[in-house]
This record gives C-alpha cells, structure tokens and sequence, in this order.
C-alpha cells in the first residue's frame, strides 16, 4: 500500500509539470473530491504496478492513505471521460524525447477480448458495429483471433510516437494512409506486411517519408535488408513484448469499447511515464520498466 501511495505522488507530480490544459472538465458525480490529473494519475500509477482491475486497485488503497479518494465507480467513469486528457499527457511526455528523431518504426499487434472459440456468442464491445470487434489472422503466431490490432510508430530508442485501434480484420497496410498526417521528412521501417510500391510513392510525394521494407524473395532485383535495420525494428517488438508482460495489455476486463481503448491507452501512457521518469528525473536507460518510481 505505502509503494502504491509514494507511486501515485510521484506520477502526480509529474503531471502536474507538464501544464496539460483541461479542455474537458468531467462533472461525474455531486461534488469533485479528486481533480482530473490526480485521476488520471492514479490509473497511470495502477497500469504501472500491473493492477488492471479497478476491483483489486481499490482493495489495497482506501481513504484513509488518500484522503479524496473517490469511489470506485465514479474513479472508473471518469477515467473514461478523461480519455483525451490522457492522451494529452502521453504526447507531451513523448514530445521531450521525439523532438530530433528521424527514424522510426512501424508494427501492429494484435488485442484479443476473447478466445476465438467463443467469437460467435460474445456480447463485449458490440453496442455499435463501428467500433465492433472482428476477426483478424496474426501472421506472427500462424492463427486466428478476434478483437482488433494496435497499430503503432515508434523511435528508434524505443518512444511511442502515435498509436490507433483498428478492427482485427483491417491490414497493416491501411494504417500507412494516416500517417503522412502525423510525421514527415523521415525514415519509416515496417515488416513484410507494409511493402506496397503505391503507399511507397504516395507517402514519399505527400510528405517525405521515405518507407523501408524488407522485399520478398519473388520480387524483381531482391536484396536483403541491411542490417542495421533489421535490428532496428526488433525495438518495437521489445515494445509490445513489455506491454504484455507488466502492462497486462492482452488482459481484458472491458465491457464496451470506450472503457476497452481508455485501458489501452492507459497502458502505453504508463510506459512512456516511466521512460520519461528514468531518463529525466533517474538518468537511468529508458528502457528499464520494471524499476520503482519512488
């Protein structure tokens, strides 16, 4: 309990420095005992410490740790209402380490919400067919599963740049469309599952991005990609293995798809704090996830 409290003081004030504006003032019950960024800061602070269960978060805090502590129902709407405030957080911790980059890395993975076995009767995330699960085929495991796919950009040192949540039936290379918005004048590496001479072109012409795919051996003047790529783009993977192991990203306790993307994002703004705490306040490699805050 006392880690999970000096955690949560320590993420606040973090936060709390980097000036977010609140654009959305959530009115979620008669008075408000906690401010936004203290409860967003306590969700970043549970995704950290690998509690994703607002059920057994509150079982190990209580009031008298945290004297405005609200309860756990309405912690759990606002957290939702708070989903852009949330992103808004996450973009300017990466901003102090993406200011320079020119390199990055473009991967996927999938999210399941349910075994595949149990596809046809599963009710969760189904209120509207535009943000319905579906199913997908990871190429990566050989096998079929039903939820959606992450689709992410990352530097070369290992810093989310910017992220979306697409159905699991959506290919790879549709997510290439959007991301002449979101970056320009750059290096972009992807896997196989990106090479497309016309996405190629057009975000070349667009925006400057220069797209580097490994080729396939059937293609017309094949070369291996050079190394230091290859390696490279293993940064990302590294990437979604943390989200797995301590961020718990394919554990899912969501019932609709609103809590289902709040809970993601949740996740990845708790890596990129603790990048971001270990390069700025610990002067320790970013990378290393599993040190305390305190």
């Amino acid at each position: 309990m006392t880690n999970i409290v000096k955690n949560y003081r320590r993420v606040l004030e973090v936060i709390s420095s980097l000036n977010c504006e609140l654009e959305y003032k959530s009115n979620v019950g008669r008075k408000q005992k906690m401010s936004d960024l203290e409860v967003v800061a306590l969700s970043l602070t549970s995704e950290f410490m690998s509690i994703d269960s607002e059920n057994s978060l509150f079982k190990q805090i209580d009031n008298i740790v945290i004297p405005n502590l609200i309860e756990r129902s309405q912690f759990n709407k606002r957290r939702r209402k708070l989903f852009h405030l949330s992103e808004e957080v996450r973009t300017k911790l990466a901003a102090h380490f993406l200011e320079f980059e020119d390199y990055f890395i473009v991967d996927s993975m999938p999210l399941e919400i349910c075994k595949f076995s149990r596809h046809n009767r599963i009710k969760i995330c189904k209120d509207d067919f535009e943000t319905a699960p579906s199913k997908g085929f990871c190429a990566s495991q050989n096998s079929w599963f039903y939820g959606y796919k992450l689709h992410g950009i990352c530097s070369v040192t290992g810093v989310f740049h910017s992220l979306d949540i697409t159905k699991a039936e959506v290919h790879d290379i549709h997510f290439l469309k959007n991301i002449k918005q979101q970056v320009s004048d750059c290096v972009v590496l992807g896997d196989r599952g990106y090479v497309s001479e016309t996405i190629q072109l057009d975000l070349f012409q667009s925006a400057n991005i220069k797209l580097e795919t490994p080729k396939r051996r059937n293609q017309k003047n094949f070369k291996p990609q050079p190394y230091i790529f290859r390696r490279s783009r293993k940064r990302i993977e590294t990437l979604f293995s943390q989200l797995c192991d301590q961020f718990l990203i394919r554990r899912n306790y969501a019932k609709s798809f609103e809590g289902f993307k709040t809970r993601i994002l949740a996740k990845i703004t708790a890596l990129t704090l603790v990048q971001y705490i270990n390069k700025f306040i610990f002067d320790r490699p970013i990378n290393n996830i599993k040190n305390q805050l305190i």
